[in-house]
């Protein structure tokens, strides 16, 4: 969730009460427009106006169901913390002086997590560097707390932290992970 617009989308869609009821309600579990609408005492249109936005934040993602399109709550969108929203891809706004490397991080980030490890090495890099990022400088971590942030982008953990310590970004010392300084 890099790019400005859509990080002000995102905080746009959690600014009005009935959209948060509607996530309180889809967290239960998923729910179709005419149940919303029903439990909040609202009309279908406007229930389904907040059920797009809310999905075209990424925060609700929709299935059908018979006649019912079911909506449920993206839990990992709302696990990261809003300070890595918030500040996600400021360092140096390096993707708005960059058109390809942020060419290439809308092309295989899809609400921040990695759709694919990429083939080509100059465009892993830029994604690997992303990733990095979620880790702090100066602070030693076990291997689970290092696949469980890499997990947070890509189900296949142990290749980006082992490309992430070939590259030197992250050093390995008795089972122990540190950022290194480049």
């Amino acid at each position: 969730m890099s790019n400005l617009e859509t990080k002000a989308d995102f905080f746009k869609a959690l600014s009005h009460p009935s959209r948060l009821l509607i996530l309180g309600l889809c967290k239960q579990k998923p729910r179709h427009t005419e149940e919303i609408a029903e439990i909040l005492k609202l009309s279908k249109a406007t229930v389904s106006h907040h059920l797009s936005l809310l999905a075209t934040a990424g925060l609700l993602e929709s299935e059908r169901d018979q006649y019912y399109q079911n909506y449920k709550l993206q839990h990992e969108l709302l696990e990261r913390k809003i300070e890595e929203i918030i500040f996600e891809g400021v360092k140096g706004f390096a993707d708005a002086t960059d058109p390809f490397r942020a060419k290439v991080l809308r092309d295989f980030f899809k609400h921040g997590r990695l759709s694919q490890i990429p083939a080509q090495r100059k465009k892993r890099e830029i994604v690997l560097e992303k990733i990095v990022q979620s880790f702090e400088y100066d602070r030693a971590y076990p291997e689970s707390e290092v696949n469980q942030i890499i997990l947070e982008f890509h189900d296949d953990f142990a290749t980006l932290r082992r490309e992430l310590i070939g590259l030197g970004w992250l050093h390995r010392e008795n089972g122990m992970y540190s950022r290194v300084k480049v």
